[in-house]
Parts: C-alpha cells; structure tokens; sequence
C-alpha cells in the first residue's frame, strides 16, 4: 500500500502516522532512535506490505498485467490502493480524508528533527504540493507514478507504460481492492490486538 493507506491505517494516534510513513525510509535494524510508539508502526508498515503482497486478491491483480511490466505492477497496484482508499472513503472512515491528512501533516511537521535526513525534503514537497489529495483522480495517480519513475534508475518508461494496463483494468482492480481492504483492516486490527495482549 502506498502513502494514504498506511497513514489511514495508523490513524488511531497523530504520531503513529508519521511512524507509519516511516515505514519506507527507515529500515528495520535503524529504528532505536524513534519513539516506541513509532517504531512499532515502521515494523508493522513492513507486515502490511508483506501481507498486502502475499494475499490471493493482489496476486491476481499482479497477473492482470503482462509479463514485462509485472516487476512494477506492486509500485501501480500500491497508488492504485490509495486512489481507491480516497474514491470510497466515506465507506471506511468516519473522520474525513481532510481533516486525516491535516493531521498527519501537522504531525509531520512536528516530528521533522526525527526525521531521516533523505525523508525530510520528501515529507516538505508531499506537504507543499498535496500530494494525499491527489490520490483522488486518475491524473494524480498518474502524476504519482511519473514522479516515481524518475527516481527509479532504469526502467522509468515500463512503469509508466503500466499505467494503461492500469486503467484498461481499472473495474477488475476496483473489485480487487473492494475484497482485499477488509481483509488488511483486519489484518492490522489483529496485529493491534496481539501487541495489547502482550504488553
């Protein structure tokens, strides 16, 4: 899942969410220096992509692009996630996105000095540019994956020619995302839960 999901999924603590943002800019052995709070939502980021990478109904997404693109289908399939996550919020959230990202972003913004010195400029344009509210429309995705693609250092050009594999498919992976969102919220509910019992 990409930035939105794991924010929302954390979305139980302030903090928590700038722990889980983390998740992609801190490795695992590098945690010592965070909060608690935070380290636990860097490692449980990590189990959310390990189940999110192993479950029936991303597989099947993965098989619905062609071989030669299918190495990048988890970068489309993860900003797909979170243009669905922001198409059915309504559905799975009784705060809204809004006032969620104004959270996260403030949150952010106190937490800057913990913050990985590679991850700081990428937090100041996210926040800047908005980059949660464009998970919305299909040019913010595309927008996303094209920025994305930059960064990579070869093979730019076969991610960004996913994206028509992407939206050729686009009902198929709504109905994807549809089955597949229940079964990580209860994921992380049960993770949470097992964390409390044993503290």
């Amino acid at each position: 899942m990409n930035y939105l999901a794991h924010i929302y999924l954390a979305r139980h603590d302030d903090d928590a969410m700038v722990g889980a943002w983390l998740g992609d800019f801190v490795k695992a052995n590098q945690t010592d220096a965070f909060p608690a709070a935070m380290q636990y939502e860097i490692h449980l980021h990590r189990r959310i992509d390990t189940f999110t990478d192993h479950h029936p109904d991303m597989l099947a997404a993965k098989g619905l692009f062609p071989e030669g693109q299918r190495r990048y289908a988890g970068i489309l399939l993860d900003v797909f996630g979170d243009y669905w996550l922001t198409r059915h919020w309504a559905v799975v959230s009784t705060e809204s996105r809004a006032s969620l990202v104004a959270r996260f972003y403030a949150a952010l913004r106190r937490h800057e000095a913990r913050l990985p010195e590679r991850a700081v400029p990428v937090a100041a344009r996210m926040i800047a540019q908005d980059w949660l509210a464009g998970y919305g429309s299909a040019a913010g995705v595309n927008g996303t994956i094209e920025r994305i693609a930059t960064r990579l250092s070869r093979n730019g050009d076969i991610l960004t020619a996913g994206l028509d594999t992407l939206w050729q498919n686009e009902a198929a992976l709504q109905d994807a995302f549809a089955g597949f969102f229940p079964a990580l919220e209860a994921y992380v509910e049960q993770q949470r839960g097992e964390r409390g019992s044993a503290s």
